[in-house]
């Protein structure tokens, strides 16, 4: 009985693994995707990035079957979060959902980075991008680009630049400012952009290029009053505001983006069907319409495209830091 009961038990463990193996074949020989994807974000909930993430899941969850579940492992400027979907297997099953900041930016500011920028991901899509706009409180005496500058000039580092934080789209873009300007300012970095944008709201700083997303609403209510926009042309939200070039200032064209990337090694077939589910959610009228309404442009580009631009964006801001001496401490 002993044998027995030892020989049965053994046939139920070799069965019981038997079933497991052929599941899980049976998992991974079916077309991507057979069970849940993970959209990891490397910032909290409530941003721009997250913002993005979360309008586009429930459109690949329609159109592929699967739950696509918005992940946030937020800290350390994004890295954190990047750090993790390079470590994963690339099946199809982690994407990154990001802004330039971990991908463009980080990697010049962070010693000892966990990974490549350029070689550990397999690039997707740009999904939006977004100009930034110069602003100033209501009440500034500044009226036009032009006296603003005048004033820096003549006021080497009196006027005071708010920002989401040091690195931060809205912090490089005034370097890159003052560096075209031959100006200078002082740098007040905060813990986010709804804190920069509150403290300019109240006064207590002098100015700022914020995303327009961030600032749209108090731009139309008055409160704060726009100067310039950092886009190539002017923007259907704000008709009456000039370009920078067209204000005079040449070379600071800038936008923040938020793109898809997955872990290197992605199969061919994954990507491609992933690349054109996301496209098509992006493109999605009732997805377009919400990212429009607030200054978003749908970018939507291919993975080639996004490769080249991403070598270009990585290039420029590594010089801008480079010449403002920047560092993150």
């Amino acid at each position: 009985m002993i044998r027995l009961f030892g020989t049965l038990n053994t046939f139920t463990s070799v069965a019981a693994i038997a079933i497991g193996l052929a599941f899980s074949a049976n998992v991974q020989g079916q077309a991507w995707p057979a069970k849940p994807v993970s959209m990891v974000v490397p910032f909290p909930a409530g941003g721009s990035t997250d913002t993005v993430a979360r309008a586009i899941s429930p459109r690949l969850t329609e159109k592929l079957g699967q739950s696509f579940i918005v992940d946030n492992k937020a800290g350390a400027t994004g890295t954190i979060g990047a750090t993790f979907v390079k470590r994963a297997t690339s099946d199809g099953y982690t994407f990154l959902v990001t802004s330039l900041g971990p991908l463009v930016i980080a990697p010049h500011l962070i010693r000892n980075m966990q990974y490549d920028a350029l070689k550990d991901f397999d690039p997707i899509t740009v999904a939006v991008q977004a100009p930034n706009v110069l602003v100033v409180p209501a009440g500034s005496s500044y009226k036009t680009l032009g006296a603003l500058v005048a004033y820096q000039k003549l006021n080497p580092g009196r006027m005071s630049f708010a920002s989401s934080g040091n690195g931060s789209s809205d912090h490089l873009t005034a370097e890159l400012f003052w560096q075209q300007t031959g100006t200078n300012g002082t740098h007040v970095p905060y813990r986010g952009g709804a804190p920069a944008v509150a403290d300019l709201l109240g006064g207590q700083v002098d100015a700022s290029f914020q995303n327009i997303n961030a600032v749209i609403q108090h731009i139309k209510s008055g409160k704060l009053r726009a100067l310039a926009i950092t886009s190539a042309k002017r923007s259907a939200l704000l008709p009456e505001v000039p370009t920078l070039a067209e204000a005079g200032v040449k070379n600071v064209e800038v936008y923040s983006w938020q793109a898809v990337v997955a872990p290197k090694g992605l199969p061919d077939d994954v990507r491609s069907k992933a690349h054109a589910a996301i496209v098509a959610a992006l493109n999605d009228p009732r997805i377009k319409e919400q990212f429009v309404s607030v200054g978003f442009e749908v970018v939507a580009n291919t993975p080639a495209q996004f490769a080249a631009f991403q070598r270009l964006e990585f290039a420029r801001w590594k010089k801008v830091i480079e010449t403002g001496k920047i560092t993150i401490d």
